[in-house]
C-alpha cells in the first residue's frame, strides 16, 4: 500500500509538468527554488552571528514557517492530492494510512524546500556547539512536525471549507492575512539589533521557544549556548507536540475515511460571488450589492483611491512649514480614517434608481445602514493596518501603536455612524452611473452643503476626548496609551451603533422622500 501511494505521488508530481499549465508550473517551481536558496544562504550567514541572535532569528522563523504550513492550505484552498478519501475505494487499512500519507507528503516541492531549510539550521547549530546526534534528531522532529501540521491544515480545509473556493472567500482570507502579518513584519523590520537581541524580542523568543510553534529550533541553539535546562524543556515540548499532532492526524484520517457527511444545502453557487458568500438575509444581500458596486463602479473606485493619496499629501505641507517628520508622520493615519468613514455620507444618491429595490422589498432600516458599510470597512481596515506600522516606522516609537489605533478607530467608526444618518437626511445629487466621477451636477437643495460638513466635523467632535488622550500620550509618555485605545474604540463603536439605529429609523420613514430624490436628482 505504501509503495502504491508513493508511486501515485511521484506520478502526480511529474504529471504537473505536462499539459497547459506547464509554464505556470515551471515558474512556481523556479520561485520556490529561488526562495529556498535565499533562505538557506540567510541561515548560513547566521554562523558568524552570536548564538542569541541566531536563536532569535531561527525561533521566530521556525514559528512563522509552521504557521505558514498550517494556514497556507486554508488560505489558498488548493485541492489536496493526498486526501484520505481518495484512497477509500482501495480498501485501505486505516491504521497504515496516517504514516503512509505522511511519508508521501515528503514527495513535494514545499516539503523538500522545508528539509533544505531545516538542514541548514541544523548545520549552523552544530557549528555553534550543539551536540550533533541531538541536533539531527531534533531537526527530524521539527521537519515531521511541520509536515504533519500541513497535513492537518489540509484535512481541516477538506472538512470545513467548501471544495470549490470562491475568489471572494480567498480575498477575505488574504485581507485578514494582510491585517495581521504586515504590521508584525514592519515591527520586526524596524528593530535595531546592533549585534545583540532587543530585550522585548528576547522575551518573545523565549516564550515562543517553549511553545509548540518553535520548540525544535529553540532546543538547537539553547543546547549550543549551554543552557541545558532550557534546551531540555524545549525538547520535551517538541516531542509532546509531535505526539499530539500524530494523534490528531490519525483521528482526522479515520474521520475522513469512515464518516459520511450529512447532505446539506450549500449556499455556494457558481457565479453568485459575494451573494453566495455572505448571509442569506437582508444584511447580506445589501452588503453584497454594495460590494459589487464599490468594486466595479468607477465613481466608488475613485473615492477609494483618493483617500490614501490625500492622507499622504497632508505630510508635504507640514514638512514645508517646518513640522518635524516624527510629528508629521502621525497625521496621515487619522486623516485617512476620517475620510474613509466620511465616504458613505451620500451613498443613497450613488444608488440612483436602484434604491427602489430597498424600498419596495420593505427592508428594515438597520440592515440597510449596516450592509452599506461593509465595503468601506473591507477597504479601510487593511489600508489602516498598513498605514499605522509605516507611520510608526518613520516615527521610531512603537509605544504609540495603541494610541494611534485608538484615534483611527474613533474617527473611522464615528464618521461611519454619522454618515449613516446624513446619507438619509441630507442626500445631494452626484454624477450618475456611467458618467465621469469628476462631473458635478446641479444640486436642487441647499441642504447638500451641510451634509458633508456635518459628517466630517461631527466625527472630529466625537473624537476630541481620544485626540486629547493621544496628545497627552505624546507629551507625557505611554501612561495614557491603553486609555487612548479603549476610549477611542468605545466612542467609535458607540457612535456607529447609535448612527446605524437612528439612520435606520429615518430610512424606514423616508422611503417616499428618498425615492423622489433619486428620481429627480
Amino acid at each position: 500500500m505504501a509503495a502504491h501511494v508513493l508511486r501515485l505521488r511521484f506520478a502526480l508530481l511529474l504529471g504537473s509538468l505536462r499539459g497547459d499549465r506547464r509554464v505556470r508550473t515551471f515558474v512556481t517551481f523556479g520561485a520556490i527554488i529561488a526562495v529556498t536558496i535565499v533562505v538557506c544562504l540567510a541561515v548560513f550567514s547566521l554562523a558568524a552571528a552570536p548564538v542569541p541572535v541566531a536563536r532569535a532569528v531561527t525561533v521566530l522563523g521556525g514559528a512563522a514557517l509552521l504557521l505558514g504550513f498550517l494556514i497556507g492550505p486554508i488560505l489558498v484552498g488548493a485541492v489536496d492530492q493526498l486526501d484520505p478519501r481518495r484512497f477509500a475505494v482501495f480498501g485501505v487499512d486505516e491504521r497504515q494510512m496516517p504514516w503512509v500519507l505522511t511519508l508521501a507528503a515528503f514527495v513535494s516541492v514545499p516539503s523538500l524546500a522545508l528539509v533544505a531549510v531545516y538542514a541548514s539550521v541544523c548545520i549552523v547549530a552544530i557549528g555553534a556547539g550543539a551536540p550533533w546526534p541531538l541536533a539531527v534528531l531534533m531537526t527530524l522532529i521539527g521537519v515531521i512536525t511541520t509536515v504533519l501540521t500541513s497535513r492537518i491544515g489540509m484535512a481541516i480545509n477538506a472538512l470545513i471549507l467548501p471544495e470549490r473556493r470562491s475568489r471572494e472567500l480567498t480575498a477575505l482570507f488574504a485581507l485578514a492575512l494582510i491585517v495581521i502579518a504586515f504590521p508584525v513584519a514592519v515591527f520586526f523590520g524596524s528593530l535595531r539589533w546592533d549585534g545583540h537581541v532587543p530585550e522585548s524580542l528576547a522575551a518573545l523568543t523565549a516564550a515562543i521557544g517553549f511553545s509548540p510553534l518553535a520548540a525544535s529550533p529553540a532546543f538547537l541553539f539553547a543546547a549550543a549556548a549551554g543552557s541545558t535546562a532550557v534546551a531540555w524543556t524545549s525538547g520535551i515540548v517538541a516531542v509532546l507536540t509531535l505526539g499530539l499532532l500524530w494523534v490528531a492526524w490519525s483521528w482526522l484520517v479515520r474521520r475522513l475515511l469512515t464518516t459520511t457527511e450529512r447532505p446539506v444545502t450549500s449556499r455556494e453557487r457558481t457565479g453568485l460571488g459575494w451573494f453566495g458568500l455572505l448571509p442569506s438575509n437582508a444584511f447580506g444581500a445589501i452588503a453584497s450589492r454594495s460590494l459589487v458596486y464599490w468594486l466595479r463602479d468607477r465613481r466608488y473606485i475613485m473615492n477609494i483611491i483618493v483617500v490614501p493619496v490625500a492622507g499622504v499629501l497632508t505630510v508635504l505641507p507640514l514638512i514645508v512649514a517646518g513640522v518635524p517628520l516624527e510629528v508629521a508622520a502621525l497625521v496621515p493615519v487619522p486623516v485617512m480614517a476620517l475620510f474613509f468613514g466620511w465616504l458613505p455620507h451620500n451613498d443613497v444618491a450613488y444608488d440612483s434608481t436602484a434604491l427602489w429595490t430597498h424600498v419596495a422589498s420593505g427592508v428594515r432600516g438597520l440592515p440597510d445602514r449596516l450592509g452599506r458599510l461593509v465595503p468601506v470597512l473591507l477597504v479601510a481596515i487593511p489600508v489602516l493596518a498598513i498605514a499605522v506600522p509605516l507611520s510608526l516606522l518613520m516615527v521610531g516609537d512603537w509605544s504609540l501603536l495603541l494610541p494611534l489605533g485608538g484615534v483611527a478607530a474613533s474617527l473611522l467608526f464615528s464618521a461611519l455612524g454619522i454618515s449613516s444618518i446624513v446619507s438619509v437626511v441630507a442626500p445631494y445629487a452626484v454624477s450618475r452611473p456611467g458618467d465621469s466621477p469628476f462631473q458635478q451636477p446641479q444640486r436642487p437643495a441647499s441642504r447638500g452643503i451641510y451634509g458633508p460638513a456635518a459628517a466630517f466635523l461631527g466625527a472630529i467632535v466625537f473624537s476630541v476626548p481620544t485626540i486629547w488622550l493621544f496628545a497627552a500620550t505624546i507629551i507625557s509618555g505611554s501612561a495614557y496609551a491603553p486609555a487612548t485605545f479603549w476610549v477611542g474604540l468605545f466612542i467609535g463603536l458607540a457612535v456607529l451603533a447609535a448612527g446605524a439605529v437612528i439612520g435606520g429609523r429615518i430610512f424606514e420613514r423616508s422611503g417616499e422622500r428618498l425615492m423622489e430624490f433619486v428620481e429627480t436628482a
